[in-house]
């Protein structure tokens, strides 16, 4: 298998939030650093790290976002990701869903990403990954 078909696991947060005016969910997305293509959070776990505690905690680090992290995933995605070495490698995301209680004052990558509410289609539509946006479409019948 060559070097750009080694497979690594990240974990995301697919953030929503329930309309106040009950016309569905909402899906926030942010901008990716490289690109500024619109992304869920997501990133690499630590050591001893529980999947859905990262997706929650590059939730806070990447969008400042706060909430209930449901511990069963709802699917997963791929991508090719460009290593800093400039190395491709694939990637497969595990996705979990984040009911968002809010949203913090400051947070680390503040200044490096745009966050943004899309209603679902929007969201769904805005992503570049075909799995991601199925993820997406079929959010409300996991919750």
């Amino acid at each position: 298998m060559s070097a750009d078909k080694v497979p690594n696991f990240q974990f995301a947060a697919l953030p929503y939030r329930r309309r106040t005016d009950d016309a569905g969910l909402e899906i926030m997305l942010i901008t990716s650093r490289d690109t500024g293509r619109w992304v869920v959070p997501k990133g690499w776990p630590t050591e001893r790290e529980a999947a859905w505690d990262c997706a929650a905690r590059e939730a806070r680090e990447e969008a400042g976002l706060v909430g209930e992290i449901q511990k069963r995933p709802l699917g997963s995605y791929h991508y090719k990701k460009l290593l800093g070495n400039g190395m491709p490698v694939w990637c497969t995301v595990e996705v979990f869903a984040l009911a968002v209680a809010g949203r913090l004052d400051s947070w680390p990558e503040q200044a490096e990403r745009v966050g943004r509410w899309f209603n679902l289609d929007d969201a769904a539509n805005a992503v570049d990954e075909p799995e991601l946006s199925a993820l997406i479409r079929e959010l409300p019948t996991h919750l």
